[in-house]
């Protein structure tokens, strides 16, 4: 993968050099680009690395120790290559990106420079700037357990274990009427009890927009079909006849956990912790404090 080091080694060492960077973006749904910075299109590992894309990058940082890669990704935008609406929908969130110095006369003389994902994306006027995260980013998360008491598990993760393809959690429906994106009439998946979505998650399955998803804030059950509000809208062209999957929502009390869906052995939060009022609490000699439940 990463080519013949030595013998690009040599040829940069020769003095007269014939290099190139190369770029390869895999999206979170398997669709794979190829960019170069040369003037004609290169091909190894399989990929062919497009040159009509105007894409430029500035140059990379690397340090040793927990430093984070850093760099940028610029180029046009152009239907052949990355389209406005895709960036705007989100597909390109969370991309891998890898990136190589090649010698454009041999390009199995080549190294691989950087590996890391796509943070934030801008794009106008005609353009787009992709800033690339390194693989030590991951290691700048703040990590271990935050005492509160709602859940801090996402429904069905490592953490909460709950299979959410489990029969009732989820549904499949129709669009039958849509407004702005984020405003949907389903037909179908009316079995489940109103309210019973909210806090979810929309999947669509079909259509131009298939493979995005958002979070279902208000869930209506109605004749035949429910009622659903989205936090953001879904801007990759949804349209009336697309399917859509609904995965149930969860509020991340205890008590929805128990009976929603019984799954309170996994249960992340800390339902007995005492709130703020606790800690002005003083002694009464109506109410002495004796050191027993509160609750």
């Amino acid at each position: 993968m990463s080519g013949d080091k030595q013998g690009l080694q040599a040829h940069l060492q020769s003095g007269l050099t014939t290099t190139c960077r190369c770029w390869a973006i895999r999206r979170t749904d398997g669709q794979v680009y190829g960019f170069t910075d040369h003037d004609m299109e290169l091909r190894f590992d399989g990929l062919t690395f497009k040159a009509s894309s105007g894409l430029t990058a500035s140059a990379i940082e690397q340090a040793t120790g927990l430093s984070i890669d850093n760099s940028e990704a610029m180029g046009a935008l152009s239907d052949a290559a990355i389209r406005e609406e895709d960036i705007e929908a989100g597909r390109f969130d969370g991309a891998n990106v890898r990136a190589w110095l090649v010698n454009w006369v041999n390009p199995d003389q080549r190294v691989l420079q950087f590996r890391g994902s796509i943070g934030e994306m801008r794009r106008g006027g005609g353009a787009f700037h992709a800033e690339l995260r390194g693989l030590t980013d991951l290691l700048n998360r703040p990590l271990g357990r935050i005492y509160q008491k709602p859940c801090t598990a996402v429904l069905g993760d490592g953490a909460c274990r709950f299979n959410v393809a489990a029969p009732g959690f989820q549904a499949e429906a129709e669009i039958v009427s849509l407004s702005a994106g984020s405003v949907l009439q389903l037909k179908g998946a009316d079995a489940s009890d109103t309210t019973w979505f909210e806090r979810g998650r929309l999947d669509v399955i079909s259509g131009k927009a298939s493979g995005l998803w958002a979070s279902v804030k208000q869930d209506e059950r109605i004749a035949g079909g429910r009622n659903v509000v989205l936090w953001t809208g879904i801007s990759g062209g949804l349209t009336i006849g697309d399917r859509v999957r609904l995965t149930a929502g969860c509020d991340k009390r205890m008590e929805t956990c128990r009976t929603k869906f019984i799954n309170l052995i996994n249960f992340q939060g800390f339902p007995d912790l005492p709130g703020e009022d606790w800690v002005m609490a003083v002694p009464k000699k109506d109410k002495p404090n004796k050191g027993g439940s509160r609750r």
